[in-house]
């Protein structure tokens, strides 16, 4: 009976699942991937920053997976000259009261968008830190807690666009995944265009209590073999090793390939982990881990074709 109940309730949750892609088609179209693993870094307590230039809809598509669900959404739009309280808040003394009170910035949420994270002065962008890494902040001495869940997803355009800050080593690190939102084919512009002549309600479908039962569940019942885990680091350790790569991935690597397997295999309806979670992770997971060295990077060679020369030499295991 216990069994029974386990497969009707995956059924559950993985129809529910499909039920935030119709909504978010809705309103987006294209992108399956970046909204996938928005939803796998929303549901492994992770973050993401997408990339692309202007103009490709990275706002739109978040405000929209962020209206499929009944959490705070909150928005930091970057400028030069934002401060850090900004963003995390700040302490202030009460003439009344005689007492510190804490004046909440909009990093409290559960869903914090971070829009041109990088052109945000480098000691603005550090003040996430904390809060990406602990789900907390300190302010006055004082260690804060954030609402759970808690995901940051930031937006950036090309470091090469003036008035922008190349976010630092430590920062682009805390990130999950780095995805890249690409052109869209003719058809699918097409089909933008026609979207926007009508509004579409988008429909809630998971809530914070939810969504952290959820991730509980992933964390406890997913299974991982040891194999799969070994694949992910073997292709990490590649990373460290070859001569187009300055700096390769970190241990934070290895651990967001293990959260990754788990909630992308969830997330599929499997209670287990397989080879394709890791291949389809590793671009994600590490284009914006490893450095190349400069002469390779002016021979127009890209983070991502490294990686994918790394998944054709490494071995994988048999499912």
């Amino acid at each position: 009976m216990t069994e029974i109940s386990r497969i009707e309730r995956d059924k559950d949750v993985k129809q529910q699942f499909a039920s935030i892609y119709n909504e978010v088609h809705k309103v987006i179209i294209g992108n399956e991937e970046i909204v996938e693993n928005i939803l796998i870094a929303l549901f492994s307590s992770g973050h993401v920053l997408l990339e692309s230039v202007p103009g490709m809809g990275k706002t739109a598509l978040t405000n929209t997976i962020a209206g499929t669900l009944d959490c705070v959404f909150k928005r930091v739009q970057c400028t030069p000259d934002l401060a850090a309280s900004d963003i995390v808040g700040m302490s202030k003394y009460n003439e009344v009261t005689k007492q510190w009170d804490l004046v909440k910035g909009p990093v409290f949420t559960n869903i914090l968008l971070v829009d041109e994270i990088n052109r945000a002065p480098p000691k603005t962008q550090a003040a996430l830190l904390e809060a990406m890494a602990e789900e907390e902040v300190t302010l006055g001495g004082t260690t804060h807690e954030l609402p759970k869940p808690f995901i940051v997803i930031a937006t950036q355009n090309p470091i090469e666009q003036s008035g922008t800050y190349p976010l630092p080593e430590a920062q682009l690190d805390r990130f999950m995944f780095k995805s890249v939102v690409k052109y869209l084919s003719p058809e699918e512009e097409i089909m933008i265009m026609k979207s926007k002549l009508k509004t579409e309600k988008i429909e809630e479908i998971f809530n914070p209590a939810e969504i952290r039962i959820i991730q509980k569940d992933i964390f406890e019942n997913v299974f991982v073999s040891d194999s799969i885990l070994e694949y992910a680091v073997n292709i990490i350790n590649e990373t460290r090793s070859r001569r187009e790569i300055m700096a390769g991935g970190s241990p934070r690597a290895s651990i967001a390939f293990m959260k990754g397997v788990k909630a992308r295999a969830f997330i599929e309806g499997r209670d287990y982990g397989i080879v394709e979670d890791v291949k389809k992770l590793a671009f994600p997971i590490l284009r914006h881990r490893i450095l190349l060295y400069p002469h390779f990077s002016d021979m127009g060679m890209t983070p991502d074709d490294v990686i994918s020369k790394i998944l054709q030499k490494v071995e994988a295991p048999m499912d």
